[in-house]
C-alpha cells in the first residue's frame, strides 16, 4: 500500500507507538467515509506494518455547537452506510453516539491503553483543533492526524489569502503535483488484516445501542442533550446518497452548470454541500471523476493563466466553473479557518470592510427584525421569507439566494456585529452544511470577506457589495421558487 503524502500527516504528540498493544485505532471524526479517505488509508497502512487489527471508531458528539436531531439524523445515515460497508471487510467498525458531554474523550483515553497508535482526521475548525489538542494531552500513545480535506493540503500554504483571485494564482502553481497524489478509491480493497477477537470494554455500551440509532426509529435521540426543536429533513446523509447526487449532477446539472447554476428552479447545482461538510464524500472523488469524464491529462493545463477563473484546466466551461467552486472557493475557506482562529469574528473581515461597516453602523435601518422573527420568516420581503423557509424545511438553501439572505440580515440588524452573530446562529442551527469553513466563508463574504469595495456608497452597507430582492428577481427566475416556499408551513 502506498504511503500518503507527507504534507497530509502531522504527528500530534511526542509519544511512540506501543508495538505490544492489541490494535491500531482510527478515530473517524470528520472524514466520515470508507472511500477516498487519506486517514483511513494511513491507518490501514499502519495496521499492515504491525500485523495488527484495525479498529475504526466513528464518533458523534452531543456537545458540538448547535448539535440537533436534524444534524444527528444526517450523520447517522452516514454511520449506517459505513457500518454496512465495513461489515464485509477485515476491520472492526464501531459507531459511537455520545450520550453525555466528554464521554468520547474519556473513552478514547481508555481505548488508547490497548492500541498501538491512534490515527484521526485533521480539520481546520477551531473547535476540532482544540478537541484534538485536549485528546493529545491525555493519550498515553502516539497520535497522528491526517488531512483529507481538499486537493491542496492545508500545510501547503503558510498564510491565508484575501481574495479568490490571489488564492487561485497560488493554486495554479501548486496543484499539478497534488493532482497526481490522490487517495486510494477503496483503501481496504484486497486488504487482509487480523480480526479483533474481543471488543474493548470501553465500547461495549456503544456497540450495544448502535442498532436502533442506525436502523431503527432513532427514538433514542430524544434522550440526548441536543436540540430537539430542529427536526430532521428529507435529505439523506451517507456516502451512498452523496454518490447518487453526484452521478445525477453529472448527467443533469453539469452540462448547464456555468449558465444555469444561479437559477433556483434549475437542477444545475450538485446539492453536495452538506455531504462535503459531513465528510460523506470527498473532493478527491469528485475531481477524479470529473477529470476522467473530460479525458483530462496534465498536458492540458495552461501555463500562463494567472489566476483566471476559466481556461487553466483545459476543460469545458461547465467543468471548469464547477472545479473553481469546489477547489478555489471551498479550499480558500478551509485554509482561512486553519490559519485564523478568529474566523467567526468581526475582526476577521478585511480592514476596508470593517471601516466601511463601522462608519455606517449608526445609519437608520428602515426595518429591524429580531432573531426570532428572522428564524420564523416573518419579514416584509416575500423572496427572503421563501429562502428562509427552504432552510427551515430542507436544511439547505439555493446558493444564489443564500447570498441575498445574508445581505438582507446585514441590512435588517441593529449593527453589523449583531448581523454577523445572527447569520452564524441561524445558519449553524438549521443548515445541514453549517459549522463548516464554507459556511463561514459565505457568511463573511456577505460582509466583505474575499471581496472588494463596491460603489456607490450606500446607507448601512457603505461600500460592501449590495444586493436587493428586486434586482435578484430581475436576474433570476424566482416565480416557481416563490410558489414552492412562499407560504409558511410547520417545520
Amino acid at each position: 500500500m502506498q504511503p500518503i503524502p507527507s504534507q497530509r500527516l502531522r504527528v500530534v504528540n511526542t509519544l511512540a507507538p506501543n508495538s505490544a498493544a492489541q490494535f491500531v485505532l482510527y478515530w473517524m471524526r470528520s472524514a466520515r467515509r470508507p472511500l477516498w479517505n487519506f486517514a483511513l488509508q494511513h491507518a490501514t497502512q499502519r495496521a499492515l506494518e504491525r500485523h495488527k487489527p484495525l479498529l475504526i471508531l466513528e464518533t458523534l458528539a452531543c456537545d458540538d455547537p448547535f448539535a440537533s436531531v436534524r444534524h444527528h439524523h444526517f450523520a447517522l445515515d452516514g454511520m449506517a452506510d459505513n457500518n454496512r460497508h465495513f461489515e464485509g471487510r477485515s476491520v472492526t467498525y464501531i459507531p459511537w453516539v455520545e450520550k453525555r458531554p466528554q464521554q468520547i474523550q474519556a473513552g478514547l483515553r481508555r481505548l488508547a491503553e490497548n492500541c498501538c497508535l491512534l490515527v484521526t482526521d485533521a480539520h481546520p475548525l477551531l473547535e476540532k483543533r482544540r478537541e484534538l489538542a485536549r485528546v493529545a494531552e491525555v493519550l498515553p500513545v502516539a497520535l497522528e492526524a491526517v488531512d483529507s480535506n481538499g486537493i491542496l493540503p492545508l500545510q501547503a500554504a503558510q498564510q491565508p489569502f484575501s481574495t479568490a483571485y490571489a488564492f487561485r494564482r497560488f493554486l495554479q502553481r501548486q496543484l499539478p503535483g497534488h493532482l497526481l497524489s490522490m487517495p486510494l478509491a477503496d483503501p481496504l480493497a484486497e486488504v487482509s488484516l487480523p480480526r479483533l477477537t474481543e471488543l474493548p470494554a470501553a465500547l461495549a455500551e456503544a456497540a450495544a445501542t448502535a442498532g436502533d440509532l442506525l436502523y431503527g426509529s432513532r427514538s433514542g435521540l430524544s434522550q440526548l442533550p441536543i436540540d430537539g426543536q430542529v427536526k430532521p429533513v428529507q435529505s439523506r446523509g451517507g456516502y451512498r446518497a452523496a454518490d447518487e447526487l453526484f452521478q445525477r449532477f453529472l448527467g443533469e446539472g453539469l452540462p448547464v452548470y456555468a449558465d444555469q447554476r444561479n437559477q433556483p428552479q434549475q437542477p444545475a447545482t450538485s446539492q453536495l454541500s452538506a455531504h462535503l461538510r459531513w465528510g460523506h464524500i470527498g473532493s478527491h472523488q469528485l475531481v477524479q471523476q470529473l477529470l476522467e469524464l473530460g479525458r483530462w491529462n496534465p498536458g492540458r493545463l495552461a501555463p500562463d493563466c494567472r489566476g483566471q477563473r476559466s481556461g487553466w484546466w483545459g476543460l469545458d466551461k461547465n467543468t471548469e466553473a464547477f472545479l473553481d467552486q469546489l477547489i478555489t472557493w471551498r479550499e480558500l475557506g478551509y485554509l482561512f479557518c486553519q490559519l485564523r482562529d478568529d474566523y467567526q469574528q468581526f475582526e476577521a473581515l478585511p480592514d476596508w470592510a470593517q471601516q466601511t461597516l463601522e462608519r455606517h453602523a449608526d445609519d437608520p435601518r428602515p426595518y429591524l427584525y429580531s432573531t426570532a422573527e428572522l428564524v420564523q420568516a416573518r419579514t416584509h420581503d416575500p423572496l427572503w421569507n421563501a429562502a428562509q423557509r427552504q432552510l427551515l424545511r430542507e436544511g439547505q438553501m439555493h446558493n444564489y439566494l443564500r447570498m441575498l439572505w445574508g445581505k438582507k440580515i446585514l441590512e435588517w440588524s441593529p449593527s453589523p456585529r449583531q448581523a454577523l452573530e445572527t447569520l452564524i446562529e441561524i445558519n449553524d442551527r438549521f443548515a445541514l452544511d453549517g459549522r463548516d469553513p464554507n459556511s463561514y466563508s459565505g457568511i463573511g463574504w456577505c460582509l466583505g470577506r474575499f471581496d472588494r469595495a463596491w460603489g456607490p456608497r450606500r446607507p448601512i452597507f457603505g461600500t460592501i457589495r449590495y444586493m436587493s430582492s428586486t434586482n435578484t428577481a430581475r436576474k433570476v427566475n424566482v416565480r416557481n421558487y416563490l410558489k414552492r416556499y412562499g407560504e409558511s408551513e410547520e417545520t
